[in-house]
């Protein structure tokens, strides 16, 4: 697509969000009821794509996008009347006669741009949010997923006309005019190297931004946790979508006590859930491209793995891995492995746990295995992070209760139900002033029994 008609799309939209067309809470219901069926109706059509784009089978494509897509438009359909609404606040006795208000009211034309590893749900997600506030939008899908965006625009092309919902793919170069366009709002999930260069152009309008990031989530397991459970659920959290997850466990860190038993039971899972032949697993996924498979081959020390650490470069699979006598210093420690690799850590108590997790970088998530609440206690208050669990992975996402975001160098802002209506809607704070009365003691010229009251009412 072409500069200019990147520049018109973003002429047209900001036209047609000025005429209120989006305003009413009834259009916006209508559109995500639209987007609902189109998806239903589409289903086999967004498996196939993210079984060709990641090698995703149809159960995890449901469970992981699909799925998650239809339950954040029903949370919206409930709730947007609601959280549409004027929300009176309590005005001080000093604004005697008024009604005070926050008007939610949304931020106009918002541009979406969005990951490979979770093409479908990463993009619709975020763009259900946009919609329920009232906001027009741009989606820039990514072009390592092409399958994906191409359902993509079949979707909403069908849904919507591109002055209320446009998709835009293609590269770098389109994503450099996006971001060369004055919007209201930007929400991109991605690498912390492009997260830079979109809050770089952010700046050039001043433009709001949330920033979906990643980093290295630690997976803290304790001498008091239940290491059975720990491993089939550390397993679940770190090889799905065979390791493309921004929360995936990066590393597990435990104490030296468990290290042995620990991996024993990870041994056991990884056979359990993916088979003996992992690479022959119909529902394995695969890597998304050769570039970052062999990024991941580079990271794998064959002295270190404990299991695994086999591959086919003709399908991009690797077996998940797990490598043991792990330091930080190790090649596989210095970025976000974002791939079936998994290092294991050791420490030898909980404080020196903590020192290390906050000498580095605040991760996206964090998990911790235990069962012992003091130490829940301690990591949840002291350890910075964007959000996580305590004796599960990754599932914290998948509720419209809670927001879902970064924190420091993993992101800023977040999203899903209330919290997302809120990502894209500005409050405006009102006061309705009454003109039947006018307390004269604010107006100059200034005199001591009107400097009394005022001392009465603001203290």
């Amino acid at each position: 697509m072409t500069e200019q008609e990147i520049k018109d799309i973003v002429t047209r939209q900001r036209k047609y969000f000025q005429t209120g067309a989006t305003l009413p809470v009834s259009s916006r219901l209508a559109a995500l009821q639209k987007l609902y069926r189109a998806i239903s109706g589409h289903e086999a059509e967004i498996h196939d794509a993210l079984k060709k784009d990641l090698g995703k089978s149809g159960f995890e494509s449901y469970m992981c996008e699909t799925g998650m897509v239809l339950e954040e438009i029903s949370y919206m359909l409930k709730h947007t009347p609601k959280f549409a609404r004027e929300q009176r606040v309590r005005t001080p006795l000093a604004q005697f006669h008024s009604r005070s208000y926050k008007k939610p009211s949304p931020y106009g034309v918002t541009l979406i741009m969005s990951p490979w590893n979770y093409p479908f749900m990463l993009t619709l997600s975020p763009l259900v949010d946009a919609l329920a506030a009232g906001n027009t939008a741009v989606v820039k899908p990514s072009a390592y997923s092409p399958h994906t965006s191409d359902v993509l625009r079949l979707i909403l092309s069908e849904c919507f006309e591109p002055q209320y919902v446009a998709v835009v793919t293609g590269g770098r170069a389109e994503n450099t005019c996006l971001l060369h366009e004055h919007f209201d709002y930007i929400f991109f999930t991605g690498s912390q190297n492009v997260g830079k260069e979109v809050m770089r152009n952010a700046a050039e309008y001043l433009t709001p931004v949330t920033l979906e990031l990643g980093g290295k989530s630690p997976c803290i397991v304790d001498q008091t946790a239940d290491i059975k459970l720990a491993a089939k659920r550390i397993v679940f959290g770190k090889y799905l979508n065979c390791g493309q997850t921004c929360v995936a466990p990066d590393y597990v860190y435990c104490h030296r006590s468990v290290k042995d038993k620990l991996i024993k039971e990870v041994q056991k899972q990884i056979r359990r859930q993916y088979g003996k032949q992992p690479l022959h697993n119909p529902d394995y996924g695969k890597i998304i491209n050769e570039k970052h498979f062999d990024r991941l081959l580079g990271l794998i020390d064959e002295k270190k793995v404990v299991h695994g650490g086999g591959f086919d470069r003709s399908t991009l699979r690797i077996e998940p891995t797990v490598m043991d006598n792990v330091s930080f210093s190790d090649a596989v420690m210095q970025e976000e492995i974002f791939g079936p690799v998994m290092p294991i850590l050791t420490f030898d108590s909980l404080d020196e746990a903590i020192r290390r997790i906050n000498f580095m970088p605040h991760p996206l998530a964090l998990y911790l295995f235990t069962s012992d609440k003091k130490a829940v206690r301690k990591v949840t208050a002291r350890c910075g992070f964007g959000g996580g669990c305590i004796n599960d992975t990754i599932i914290h996402l998948a509720t419209s209760e809670m927001g879902f975001g970064g924190f420091g160098e993993s992101g800023m802002g977040a999203y899903h139900g209330k919290t997302g209506f809120d990502t894209f809607t500005h409050y405006k704070s009102i006061v309705d002033k009454k003109t039947w009365i006018d307390l004269p003691m604010r107006y100059q010229p200034y005199r001591k029994r009107n400097e009394k009251m005022v001392r009465l009412f603001l203290k």
